[in-house]
């Protein structure tokens, strides 16, 4: 469980209307359990939407690298929030809550079960517990603290902000200039006002929670084999038109796993036999580092499930079914 906001949980006796949630890294099989959920609730006369909290699915760009549902799949279960998003627009964990919040209550307005689907969890988070309401940090403060080098700013976050600069690696200058920035414009630290969340509709629902993790060989095997289909599979020109919109590279669609090793590929750096091992060496680092997130991060009491294969609506989500 995390230590600064736990996620939120309820009993499967819960009369508030319900809400599924299939977690885990990428290539878990999140998607194909989401639909095999969605189709089963149907099949028990219940409606079902699939909502999307993947990072790299918002975006319209990518629907190849980012192995978002074919239109088969949607065409069986309605899917929502895959691909909304243009790749010149920024989606923060907030802007994505406020759209998926909107899509919930759609969903419950209609008698539907909305099916949360996805592996960013900072964004199931700010779903359910809300967002802090930081308020808005100066200007000048913010180009002051970005232009320190990173160990000057860990430094001086030693100073103000004990605590969260021993949880901070000394060379995570994004999440060091955050706090730093914070304690500085408000004068009260980041903790502080993560604990003072608000907008969450965890207390709203009756949640039904899955974590799929996998065995790491298994789920490895998948990435690679995944990354090698997605280049074969019209990857390729799916980057090389999004390089040719001239984009910021700082921008989240930019950043995305798999377009910096294509972008080398295109520009001659590397052939493709390198641009699938390197492309699939980000694919296992990024699962690798959601695997981790999701094994200490959520409730004990959410389930976890080690067998994405054998998974069986019915029995993982029982008390949707009654």
């Amino acid at each position: 469980m995390s230590t600064e906001i736990p996620f939120h949980t309820t009993n499967s006796d819960d009369d508030r209307p319900p809400l599924a949630l299939i977690a885990g890294p990428t290539a878990s099989g999140k998607s194909d359990c989401a639909l095999r959920l969605g189709l089963a609730l149907a099949n028990a006369e219940r409606k079902a939407v699939i909502i999307n909290a993947d990072s790299a699915q918002l975006y319209a760009d990518l629907p190849i690298l980012s192995a978002a549902p074919s239109a088969q799949d949607t065409a069986q279960v309605p899917h929502r929030l895959y691909g909304a998003w243009d790749g010149a627009q920024s989606c923060s964990a907030a802007d994505w809550a406020v759209r998926a919040k909107a899509e919930v209550a759609a969903a419950h307005a209609v008698g539907a079960v909305p099916i949360l689907v996805g592996g960013t969890g900072l964004y199931m988070r700010t779903l359910l517990e809300g967002i802090a309401p930081v308020p808005a940090i100066d200007p000048a403060i913010r180009e002051a603290v970005r232009a320190m080098p990173v160990a000057q700013a860990h430094a001086a976050l030693l100073a103000e902000d004990p605590e969260r600069a021993a949880r901070l690696a000394p060379a995570d200058s994004t999440r060091i200039a955050r706090a730093l920035e914070v304690v500085r414009s408000t004068g009260r630290t980041l903790a502080y006002w993560q604990t003072r969340t608000e907008g969450g509709i965890g207390g709203d629902v009756a949640l039904h929670p899955l974590v799929l993790l996998p065995d790491r060989a298994w789920l490895y095997e998948r990435c690679d084999r995944r990354f090698a289909q997605m280049m074969a599979g019209g990857a390729v020109p799916e980057v090389a038109a999004l390089l040719a919109r001239g984009l910021d590279t700082a921008l989240p669609v930019m950043r995305a796993i798999g377009v910096a090793e294509i972008a080398a590929f295109l520009r001659g750096e590397c052939d493709e036999t390198a641009a699938i091992a390197r492309g699939a060496q980000a694919t296992r680092n990024y699962a690798k580092r959601q695997y981790t997130w999701f094994r200490h991060q959520p409730p004990p009491g959410w389930v976890r499930h080690t067998t994405p294969e054998d998974f069986d609506p019915a029995r993982l989500f029982v008390s949707l079914f009654h």
